[in-house]
């Protein structure tokens, strides 16, 4: 008895112990154990009180979305979700350019019939390019065939219409210039280049194997081209001179139908001395009808002497 009596703290000494146990207790039970954190459950997204959900289109969803007409949220189906993304990478690839390297081919198919022409525009970095274009309609049909060569891709970019009435086609594009020498595509249906009113009312006949040339001043910066026939098969070569047998660009061009596929293309002529020369190389039963106008006129352009200039004098060059 005596011993028990020792263990147990005096009355006053008790008081101070039982607050420092109120004071403790509160800190105590914030603090989780670990078996405690253990069990706990999962966070839980919880609702804010805004607007009402959108996507209710039937009198059940509304009826259904009555309850919670004070949270904030949103309900899209998954089928929108897919089309709204699938639509934009439909718009992003159109917009971006393919690079296709040397001695490979790249394919642009429409399956829809409703698409009757695609604009095709081809560039480099300021390396030549080399290029075939096809245009394939159905088994072993090739309607269109182009060869193009240009100087400069940069400074001089290839830029033509394609006919597609009757759909399914494909357009195929060759790079046929060694690997060093790569180029940019792009294949768009929905920007499509339109010839001027000048350019549909201004052609010439040219008969078959005959030429024409048609020069343009130093301030006219781009050309539209348009050849056409009265439904027989067409067969040209279009050639951009700056200077004496300079070709800066070259294209042979072939369709089996002048008239349902006509050819349109704009083509570039910085500097100046530009010529531009089109050959009918069809015999002398298939003529074709040629267009050939400026387009883009630099206002800007200093036709006079400029003071401080260099002039040339008998091959040497002098700065005054």
């Amino acid at each position: 008895t005596t011993t028990r009596h020792h263990l147990q703290p005096s009355p006053s000494r008790r008081l101070p112990m039982l607050f420092a146990s109120l004071i403790v207790a509160p800190a105590l039970l914030l603090t989780p154990s670990g078996s405690t954190a253990l069990r706990m459950p999962s966070p839980m997204m919880q609702l804010r009180d805004t607007a009402a959900p959108i996507g209710t289109s039937t009198t059940t969803d509304t009826a259904n979305y009555q309850g919670t007409a004070n949270y904030q949220g949103r309900v899209v189906p998954t089928g929108r979700q897919q089309s709204i993304a699938q639509q934009a990478r439909a718009k992003q690839a159109q917009e971006t350019e393919i690079l296709v390297q040397g001695g490979s081919l790249r394919t642009w198919s429409y399956r829809n019939p409703a698409v009757d022409e695609v604009q095709v525009t081809l560039f480099t970095e300021g390396r030549p390019l080399d290029a075939d274009i096809e245009l394939w309609h159905g088994p072993d049909n090739t309607p269109v065939k182009m060869r193009v060569y240009v100087e400069n891709g940069e400074m001089r970019p290839f830029s033509c219409v394609v006919e597609t009435p009757r759909g399914p086609n494909t357009i195929a594009l060759r790079n046929i210039g060694q690997l060093e020498f790569p180029f940019a595509a792009k294949v768009d249906h929905l920007r499509v280049d339109r010839p001027s009113q000048e350019c549909l009312y201004s052609s010439s006949t040219i008969q078959g194997g005959a030429l024409r040339t048609y020069p343009f001043e130093p301030a006219v910066d781009s050309v539209q081209v348009l050849l056409k026939t009265d439904g027989r098969p067409l067969n040209a070569r279009i050639e951009l001179l700056q200077g004496p047998n300079n070709n800066k660009q070259v294209i042979e061009l072939y369709t089996e139908d002048g008239l349902n596929r006509p050819f349109f293309c704009t083509l570039r002529t910085p500097g100046s001395g530009n010529v531009v020369r089109v050959v009918n190389t069809a015999p002398v039963e298939f003529p074709m009808a040629a267009a050939v106008v400026a387009f883009e006129i630099n206002n800007n352009f200093e036709r006079d002497a400029v003071l401080g200039g260099d002039v040339v004098v008998g091959g040497d060059s002098m700065q005054w």
